[in-house]
């Protein structure tokens, strides 16, 4: 409360320093200050804001992978539009709470090659738990991990990464891969259908 009083008659000094007449210090008139008008002078003086933080949009099926593409909410569903569409099913497994799936995730959502290739060219799931069907984890259960599954119900397990001990996963830095073998699984359902 000492500081607040302090600090009204700072304000009150500065504000009107010109329009004194008097300068006993029981004369002067403490003068009530609107929540704007402190804002304001902490504002300037400070350069400290008081502006809401905008809220986080709702959850979407993206989960950060990417805004602009359009996501698919099951695995059932994506089997079904991969038929209709004739396009790829890019299957991404992650945790949320996992560091090399946010690591995987932050560079994904800022290639701009892979974000446009999926949008335009694959039908996209990513999934945070793992699906009945057992053929989505062909070299064992583990995070990060992408599969492309063809229009024609075969699980590309030719399609790989670099790694040997997890064939499926994919680093940060392996972005160029990601982005051959994504071109891979559209030329070659396209030669065969």
């Amino acid at each position: 409360m000492i500081y607040f009083k302090g600090f009204v008659r700072f304000l009150y000094l500065n504000r009107y320093s010109r329009c004194r007449v008097k300068k006993s210090r029981r004369h002067r008139r403490w003068t009530l200050f609107t929540v704007n008008e402190i804002r304001g002078f902490l504002d300037a003086t400070l350069n400290i804001s008081y502006q809401r933080k905008p809220k986080k949009p709702p959850q979407t099926l993206s989960r950060g992978w990417g805004d602009d593409i359009t996501w698919v909410q099951t695995y059932e569903e994506g089997l079904t539009k991969m038929k209709e569409s004739k396009k790829p099913l890019m299957v991404i497994h992650h945790k949320e709470d996992c560091p090399y799936s946010q690591a995987l995730r932050k560079t994904f959502s800022l290639d701009k090659n892979i974000q446009k290739m999926a949008q335009e060219d694959f039908i996209m799931l990513n999934l945070m738990h793992e699906t009945s069907d057992k053929n989505l984890a062909p070299d064992g259960l583990y995070v990060p991990r992408i599969l492309f599954v063809d229009p024609s119900m075969i699980i590309r397990a030719d399609i790989a990464g670099k790694y040997s001990n997890h064939l499926y996963t994919y680093q940060p830095d392996d972005m160029d891969v990601l982005v051959k073998n994504m071109r891979r699984a559209k030329i070659l359902l396209h030669t065969e259908l």
